[in-house]
Order: structure tokens, then sequence, then C-alpha cells
């Protein structure tokens, strides 16, 4: 067989190739020692389990979850003979593997997110009252997706919904929420709200909700937003950075809409105790003004009586004075120029007669 004569590099390409062809992605599961970021921009670790260790390399801004030394994750990644002949895996993804390394991963993503304010509650945003287009980030084959769309309905309906079909867990999830919410966010016409939700599930199956890329785009979103991931004691990162959290999608639901039976409820009742609240009014202003009518009525006949009274007080004044009821009684008081044993003639209402002027002295003689 006849010898391969290859120079340094060219070895170093074909096994390359060879390693390309033949493993283009391992998978694999180990544990983190010697965990280091240089410059801020590449990331060395060794990978590692009770027998044997690997070294691998990835860019910083691959790194979605923090990462320390004996914590077990796993990798997805392309085997390489590097340029000095070391061999080394690079790595394209890495996530927490097991519930202590998913809870470990968690806290110290949260811590550090909190201390940025990405949770602070005077950064939370109200979110609409009945809002009438939504936009949802879910996989529509997902139960929880399905109970969210018939909740809404049931309780409002009417409302416009735009959804973007994702996978809500997975290594390719976080990257397909985050398109998702830039692309509602860039809309010309922005919706009102933006729902994101899944179903329940394991810690793994939730880790997507806890990368932190995804999370700080929901916590910058130009859109008021509302996560309802996992059941009501399930807790991701994506719940903490929404404007509202909703302890699962049906919940969301009851979150985002009134219910429209109870608001019917509430009109008729409302409307019931207007009416009655309007018959009593009319019913108070009625006696109000009969009572108002009473006491006008008897001040009008306490002063018809003053009137009367005081007409018969003049009518009685005026006959005293009257001429001719002194007339009638006989005599009459005779001032003039005539002089005295005159005989003149004095007209009254009854007869004409004749008298001898006399003269009328403080003495009472003639």
């Amino acid at each position: 067989m006849e010898k391969l004569q290859l120079s340094v590099s060219d070895f170093i390409a074909l096994t390359n190739q060879t390693l390309e062809y033949a493993y283009p992605t391992v998978v694999i599961e180990g544990e983190v020692a010697s965990f280091k970021i240089n410059q801020g921009k590449y990331v060395f670790f060794d990978l590692k389990d009770s027998e044997a260790s690997v070294g691998c390399f990835m860019m910083a801004f691959q790194l979605r979850m923090p990462v320390e030394d004996g914590m077990k994750v796993t990798i997805t990644a392309s085997p390489k003979l590097t340029r000095v002949g070391k061999f080394s895996l690079t790595v394209r993804s890495i996530r927490p593997s097991g519930e202590g390394a998913l809870k470990k991963s968690f806290e110290l993503l949260r811590a550090k997110l909190a201390a940025e304010g990405l949770f602070a509650s005077e950064r939370k945003r109200l979110l609409p009252s009945a809002p009438q287009r939504i936009a949802v980030v879910s996989s529509t084959q997902a139960a929880g997706y399905a109970d969210f769309i018939k909740i809404l309905n049931d309780r409002w309906g009417g409302m416009h919904i735009d959804v973007a079909q994702v996978q809500v867990q997975g290594q390719s999830a976080p990257d397909q929420m985050i398109r998702a919410l830039q692309y509602f966010n860039s809309q010309k016409s922005l919706p009102e709200v933006i729902v994101v939700i899944r179903g329940g599930g394991s810690a793994d199956d939730l880790a997507a909700f806890n990368d932190e890329q995804l999370v700080r785009q929901i916590a910058s979103s130009r859109v008021p937003t509302l996560v309802g991931v996992g059941h009501e004691t399930d807790t991701t990162l994506a719940d903490l950075a929404a404007d509202v959290r909703a302890a699962t999608p049906s919940n969301a639901a009851q979150i985002l809409v009134p219910d429209k039976h109870e608001i019917i409820r509430a009109a008729r009742l409302r409307a019931s105790s207007a009416g009655t609240q309007l018959l009593n009014r009319i019913s108070d202003q009625i006696r109000s003004t009969g009572q108002q009518l009473e006491d006008m009525y008897e001040r009008f006949e306490y002063r018809f009586e003053q009137a009367e009274t005081a007409t018969q007080q003049l009518r009685r004044i005026l006959t005293q004075v009257d001429p001719g009821v002194a007339l009638r009684r006989g005599y009459a008081i005779l001032r003039g120029t005539q002089a005295v044993g005159e005989i003149v003639e004095i007209e009254t209402n009854t007869a004409i007669m004749k008298a001898k002027v006399m003269e009328y002295t403080a003495n009472g003689k003639e």
C-alpha cells in the first residue's frame, strides 16, 4: 500500500474534512471544568466525565446562560483539529442538563438580570382593559394555545389575533420566539399586547423561557407583554421580565379580557338599581311637590282671609263716611254763603225738604 505523504496543513485540513463528513454535529453531556472567558469574546472550558475530558471553544455571544465549573451541561458542537494540532469541540449551543444544573443556571441569571433592573416593578406597564388586536407567540399545536383561544372567545370574542407559530421547547425555541417578538414590535400598526404562552412541562421543557436573550427581548418590547408559561407553580425568567405574569395559558386569557357574561349581569343590576332609584326620586319629588302645593294653598287661604277682613273693614269705613247714609238718617250739614234765617231746599234720596238756615256756634246756640 502506497503511503500518503502530506504537509502538516494538509493533514489537519484532511482530518477536519473527515470529521465534518463523519460527525458534522455531536451532542455531548458532561460536567464543566476550567471555564473562562478571554477578552470578553472567547469562551474556553473542558467538558468531562469520570474517565475523560475534551476541550471546548465557543464565542461569548453564543452563551445564552450562565455557566460555571461543576455545572452539568449538554452541548451541541462540531469536532475539529486546530492549527496547532489540538483536538477541540467548537460549541454551537450549551444548556444546563439535569435539575440541579437548571436551577443553578436559573438562579445565576436571575440575580444578574435583577441587578440590571429588568424585573423591577416600576418598569411594568398596564395591559389594555379589552384589547381588540392581540399578538400571540406560541405553538399552535400545543394544548395551552387551544385553551387560551377557547377561553378568550368564550369570555369576550370579536378580537383580531395574530399568531406567530414557534417552537416552545428545544434548542431553536428561544431564537424563534425572539424573531416573533421582533416582528410584532416592528409593525407599522402595533398590536395592543403581545402574549407568550405554553403549557406545562418539566424544568428542561421550560428551559427555553430562561434564555437570556429571550428574556431581554421581552423586557425591551415596545408593546406591553403578558407571559403565561407552565403550571401555576412554574416560574421562568420570561415571566419575571413580562409586564404581567399569568399562572397558566388559561389564566392569561382570563387576565387579558373581561367576562362579557359578568358585564351583562352587572349592567342589568345597575339598570335595575338605577330604575329603582329613579322611581324613588320621582315619588319623593311628588311628595315634596304635594307638600309644597298644600303649603301654598294654606298661605293663599290665609292671605285671602286677611284680604277679605280688610275689605270688610274698608267697606264699614266707607259706609260710615258715605254722605248718602247720613242723608237717609234725615239730616244734613250745610256749609255755604246762605244768610242765617234764609229758607233753603234740601234734596235727599227720599224727598225734598225745606229748612231755615241756622248758625251753629261753639256753645250750641243759634
